[in-house]
């Protein structure tokens, strides 16, 4: 059995949110698939348009953090908080 070690400096913890990436008068719906006080991953339909930086509002709970994009794969986006 092989165990993995997790290297992060804080412990992410699984969420399935609604959001909102907000920049420049735009809005693009998304999910919040993880969360932790440091940053977040979330899921998009597409990622065309989006920018490296924007604000992150979590349509339940009052979340909005400016954030800029710490890594990008298929239909998800890696956020670290500013």
């Amino acid at each position: 059995m092989t165990m993995t070690v997790e290297k992060r400096r804080n412990a992410r913890h699984r969420v399935l949110k609604g959001g909102t990436i907000e920049f420049g008068g735009a809005a693009i719906d998304c999910t919040i698939r993880n969360l932790s006080p440091i940053g977040a991953a979330i899921e998009v339909e597409s990622q065309t348009g989006i920018p490296d930086n924007f604000t992150l509002v979590m349509t339940s709970g009052g979340l909005h953090m400016h954030c800029h994009v710490a890594w990008r794969r298929a239909h998800r986006l890696g956020v670290a908080f500013d």
